[in-house]
């Protein structure tokens, strides 16, 4: 069976071997009591509307995490006990080293004040509240369908029974997300696997048993890996603390494109001919055969660019500055750099949790040109302005300019931007002023706005602008209402 989106599937049938397995005298599927099986399908019936009063909102969290714990069973151990320290011990000194390697690499501070080894049962715990964030509007969208393509009869008929159906649904997605979220909790390494800052703020977390897992087959000592992967959840937080916008733009930019979801409801008459109510098996094959997967819409498809470079912005920076922390210092550091960038490409937790939690799909060659443009801007204009580039999401490399790393470096040195001494949110700020201008000459009359302009038409052209400024001054410092009052200096100033 596929993964299909998340919310287009039954809950996962794993349950029926052992059904089957546990008939009338260890017998075969076929020849057990049709009544034990009907007790049994009508017991766990009963857990699930049980648990249906105790959520609220278009997915049961607490479904979810019953289920994501179940199926984890003995995984939620620690595990990664070499000689007399233990995972807690492991990670704390594998992040304290990282930590001191990182401040040579990078202007941003170390962000993490609190160091945790998780287990797959606590990253459950610690990142569910994201998850209930991004995974609300795509429930939403999707049972609201259901709803608008009853017809009017049939909803006066059903009365009630809509409320039913509303917490039917409900456990329908929580299921989904707790087998989806249970698959990922044994495989991510740390906190910030799969890109997003999932876990709470100022946190950096590793997962010692997927660690230890990860670390069979690859040649390199188990302390030489924990040390490279806590570098890079360091860095991740390096920049999800201290990047005030980075965090929201992100998880916003997700629910975007989730909340964009549409179904298609006229896939509903013909879904209907399929099914067998008598046959549970029908159901779940029906629902999994792609009827119902969601249409991109092209406002979706505007909102999956976004997300997708700002991705691998994050990734690339992440991937640069700790080859440069790391490189010199651990033998195998750029083997396991390009191990986690294959693991990435071929389908790791990241692409897989998005394509069945909300319908996203990366491409993970857009975190590769990030890297090299990273790299390039570091090498040519130094580690400082490279970070400060962070500064604000305007002055990023866009889509366009991850197609021409070595374009956008030479227009960073033409234009001076990061030049020393220059405020890069002056210049900013200058550049949309100076838009602005160009967009009001046609119907206002010129504005004399260029960074070179001394200020002599100055109060001619602003007493256009009435209330924009005051009298004209040249070369006066002031906020700009329509830069949202970020303060900076006008073009005139020297």
């Amino acid at each position: 069976m596929s993964n299909p989106p998340f919310g287009f599937g039954f809950p996962d049938p794993d349950k029926r071997p052992d059904d089957e397995s546990s008939g009338s005298g260890g017998q075969s599927g076929s020849g057990a009591d049709p009544f034990q099986q009907l007790g049994q399908m009508l017991s766990q019936l009963g857990q699930m509307f049980s648990q249906a009063g105790s959520s609220s909102g278009p997915v049961n969290y607490d479904l979810a995490k019953q289920i994501a714990l179940q199926r984890l069973g003995s995984e939620g151990q620690m595990g990664f006990t070499a000689g007399d320290r233990t995972g807690e011990g492991a990670v704390r000194d594998s992040a304290r080293l990282a930590e001191l390697w990182l401040d040579e690499a990078t202007i941003l501070p170390a962000g993490a004040s609190v160091t945790a080894a998780w287990t797959a049962r606590d990253w459950i715990d610690k990142t569910l509240p994201t998850w209930q964030r991004l995974c609300d509007p795509v429930a939403k969208q999707v049972s609201g369908a259901w709803m608008q393509a009853l017809p009017e009869e049939a909803k006066q008929a059903a009365g009630p029974l809509l409320s039913m159906v509303g917490q039917m649904g409900g456990m329908a997605f929580g299921s989904q997300l707790g087998n989806a979220l249970a698959g990922l909790a044994s495989e991510v390494l740390t906190s910030t696997d799969v890109g997003l800052p999932l876990g709470p703020e100022s946190t950096s977390a590793l997962l010692p048993k997927n660690i230890e897992k990860f670390t069979e087959g690859l040649e390199r000592p188990a302390s030489e890996v924990l040390v490279f992967l806590a570098a890079r959840e360091a860095a991740h937080q390096r920049l999800f603390t201290h990047i005030p916008w980075l965090r929201q733009r992100l998880l916003a930019t997700v629910e975007e494109f989730a909340s964009g979801i549409t179904v298609d409801t006229s896939a509903l008459e013909q879904l209907a001919g399929q099914m067998d109510p008598a046959n549970p098996a029908s159901i779940e094959q029906v629902m999994s055969s792609g009827l119902l997967e969601p249409q991109t819409t092209p406002e979706q498809k505007a909102a999956l660019g976004r997300l997708e470079t700002l991705l691998a912005l994050v990734e690339g920076w992440v991937d640069v500055v700790v080859a440069d922390a790391t490189g010199d210092r651990l033998p195998g550091a750029e083997a396991l750099r390009e191990t986690l960038r294959r693991r990435r490409a071929t389908g790791g937790p990241a692409e897989q949790t998005f394509a069945t939690l909300v319908g996203l799909e990366l491409r993970p060659r857009r975190m590769r040109a990030a890297s090299a443009l990273w790299k390039l801007v570091g090498d040519r204009h130094g580690m400082e302005s490279r970070d400060k580039l962070w500064t604000h999401p305007d002055l990023l490399p866009t889509a366009d300019d991850l197609d021409d790393p070595i374009g956008f470096a030479e227009r960073l040195g033409d234009t001076g931007a990061l030049g020393e001494g220059i405020d890069p949110i002056a210049e900013l700020e200058r550049t949309e002023r100076a838009e602005r201008a160009k967009d009001q000459s046609g119907g206002q009359g010129a504005r004399t706005d260029d960074s070179g302009s001394a200020g002599d038409d100055e109060g001619k052209d602003r007493s256009d602008k009435g209330q924009d400024d005051k009298g004209g001054e040249d070369g006066e410092d002031g906020e700009d209402g329509e830069d949202g009052g970020v303060a900076g200096r006008e073009p005139g100033d020297a």
